[in-house]
C-alpha cells in the first residue's frame, strides 16, 4: 500500500498556502491588570503537610538547594503543580520552586558556592536552573508582576510579594506555594477550588486569558485533570472563553498541540473536545468544519477502549485533505500524522464476514512503512470501529514470514525494473488468499504464470 508519502507532501504545501494566506489580526499588547481588590485570604497558611508524599520530596539535593538559600537569606518555596498533586495526595512529578531572590542575587550566589548553571535562556523569564551536586536540576524562578503582554508574552517587573506573584497565575489551583516546613500558602481560594474540584481562573477570567490566550487550553487541560463530572463548568467561564478563542489563532500550533494531546489523554477528552467545539475553538486550532455526528459515534461505540488522542481527531475529519489541513495548523509527528490519515482511509471499510480479520493482515503485509507502527495503527483502527473482539483475534496472530526473497524470485526468472513489484505483490496476495498454506515450492511453481499475466 502506497502511504501517503507523496500524497500527504503535495496536500500539506496546498492546505499550508491556504491556512498562511489567513489575514490574522495582530495582538494588542496589553498593560496587565492587577486585581488588587480581590478577594483574598488574611492568613493564606490553609493547613500544613505532613504526609508520606510531602516527606519523599526531600532528596539531598532539594535539602542542599534550601540550604543555599538560607545561606544568603532569601526565601524559597514550591510552586504549581507539585503543591497542587501533594494536596491530592499523589506524588509530585516535577519539582518547580519559587523565590524572592533575583535572577542576579541567584547567579551570584550559585556561582559562589560553585553550583553549575545550565540552560541560560530562562533568564529573560526570571528562571535560574541550577545543577545540586552534578544530579538533579531544578528550576527556580523569581516572583514577577506581569507588566505588559500580547496574549501569549508579559514583560515582567520583579517583586518580593507572595501574593502578587499569585495574582498574575492562571488559575486558583496553580497559584498556591509550599513551604518546606508544610506549610500551604493559598491566597485565592485554590485550596477550596481543589477539594471542590472546581477549576476557576484566579482573579477575572477575560483578564487572565487576555494575558495569554493558552490558558484557554490550560483551562480544559485542568478540567480533564481534577473535575470529577465531564459537564461542571461555570458557564460564565465559557462565555468568557467563547469571546475570546479567537486569540488563538495567534498561538503557535506546537504549543496548541502541547495542550491538545494532554487534554485527549485525560479524563473526559470525547466531551471536553465537545465542549471545546462549542465555544468556537475548532475554527482557530485547524477544525474549521468538524464532524461532530462521527465524534458522537464514536464516543458510543469506544470511548471505553482507551483511545489514542489521534482517534478523537479522526472522527472530526471528514476526508484527506482535512487531516493535512490540520497537520499544517498544529504539526504533529509523523507517526500521529501518519495513524490520522490511516484510520481516515480506513474506518470505512466492512469486513468479510468469513475471515474478517483477512483486510487488517494484507494492510499489515503490505505495508511499506515500519511494521510495528502499522500494527499499532491496525489496533486503534479497531478501537475507533469498537471492534473488541476482532481487536482481541488481531493481537492473538502470529504474523507469517512471506516464504520468498529476492534471491529466490531472481533465481527463477522474476525480471528486474517495474514488473518485479508488481509480481511479487501478486505472489503475496495468492499466499494471503491461502490463509499462508502456499509453500515456497508452491510460490515458485506459480511463477511462470504471474509472469505471462503481467506481460499480458
Amino acid at each position: 500500500m502506497n502511504f501517503y508519502s507523496y500524497y500527504w507532501k503535495f496536500n500539506l504545501i496546498k492546505n499550508f498556502r491556504a491556512y498562511s494566506k489567513t489575514s490574522f489580526p495582530k495582538t494588542k499588547r496589553l498593560r496587565s491588570k492587577i486585581d488588587m481588590d480581590l478577594k483574598s485570604r488574611d492568613d493564606p497558611v490553609v493547613v500544613k503537610l505532613n504526609t508520606p508524599e510531602f516527606q519523599s520530596i526531600f532528596t539531598q539535593e532539594v535539602l542542599d538547594l534550601k540550604r543555599i538559600f538560607d545561606k544568603y537569606n532569601y526565601e524559597i518555596r514550591i510552586a504549581g503543580g507539585a503543591v497542587r498533586d501533594l494536596l491530592l495526595g499523589q506524588q509530585a512529578k516535577d519539582l518547580d520552586f519559587a523565590t524572592t531572590a533575583t535572577p542576579q542575587q541567584m547567579k551570584y550566589m550559585f556561582t559562589a558556592e560553585k553550583v553549575r548553571m545550565i540552560n541560560m535562556t530562562g533568564e529573560k523569564h526570571g528562571t535560574i536552573t541550577p545543577r545540586i551536586n552534578d544530579k538533579e536540576n531544578f528550576e527556580v524562578t523569581t516572583l514577577r508582576i506581569d507588566i505588559v503582554t500580547d496574549g501569549r508574552h508579559a514583560e515582567v517587573e520583579y517583586t518580593t510579594d507572595w501574593k502578587l506573584d499569585a495574582n498574575r497565575r492562571d488559575l486558583t489551583i496553580n497559584s498556591m506555594f509550599l513551604g518546606f516546613d508544610g506549610s500551604v500558602y493559598d491566597y485565592f481560594y485554590g485550596y477550596d477550588d481543589l477539594k471542590n474540584r472546581r477549576i476557576a481562573f484566579v482573579g477575572d477570567p477575560d483578564v487572565r486569558i487576555k494575558e495569554d490566550y493558552l490558558r484557554i487550553m490550560r483551562y480544559f487541560r485542568f478540567y480533564g485533570r481534577i473535575a470529577e463530572k465531564p459537564d461542571n463548568h461555570d458557564q460564565h467561564t465559557l462565555e468568557i472563553i467563547k469571546q475570546n478563542a479567537e486569540g488563538l489563532q495567534n498561538v503557535s500550533g506546537e504549543r496548541i498541540w502541547m495542550e491538545l494531546k494532554k487534554i485527549l489523554q485525560g479524563n473526559f477528552a470525547g466531551e471536553l473536545l465537545k465542549e471545546m467545539l462549542n465555544v468556537n475553538i475548532g475554527q482557530y486550532i485547524g477544525l474549521p468544519n468538524p464532524n461532530i455526528g462521527e465524534l458522537d459515534k464514536l464516543l458510543k461505540m469506544s470511548k471505553h477502549l482507551g483511545l489514542h488522542p489521534m482517534s478523537y481527531l479522526a472522527a472530526l475529519l471528514k476526508d484527506i485533505d482535512d487531516v493535512t489541513f490540520l497537520h499544517a495548523r498544529l504539526k504533529f509527528s509523523s507517526y500521529e500524522r501518519d495513524m490520522t490519515y490511516f484510520i481516515v482511509e480506513n474506518r470505512d471499510h466492512t469486513e468479510d464476514s468469513s475471515r474478517p480479520l483477512l483486510y487488517y493482515e494484507k494492510l499489515i503485509l503490505n505495508s511499506k512503512i515500519k511494521q510495528k507502527d502499522v500494527i499499532e495503527y491496525v489496533q486503534e483502527l479497531l478501537k475507533y470501529k469498537g471492534e473488541e473482539k476482532l481487536l482481541e483475534e488481531f493481537r492473538k496472530w502470529e504474523i507469517p514470514r512471506f516464504p520468498l526473497n529476492g534471491k529466490i524470485l531472481k533465481e527463477n526468472g522474476v525480471p528486474a525494473g517495474k514488473m518485479y513489484g508488481r509480481i511479487i505483490h501478486k505472489l503475496k496476495g495468492l499466499w494471503i488468499d491461502s490463509e499462508y498454506k502456499l509453500t515456497t515450492d508452491d510460490l515458485v511453481k506459480l511463477i511462470p504464470s504471474v509472469i505471462k499475466e503481467n506481460k499480458k
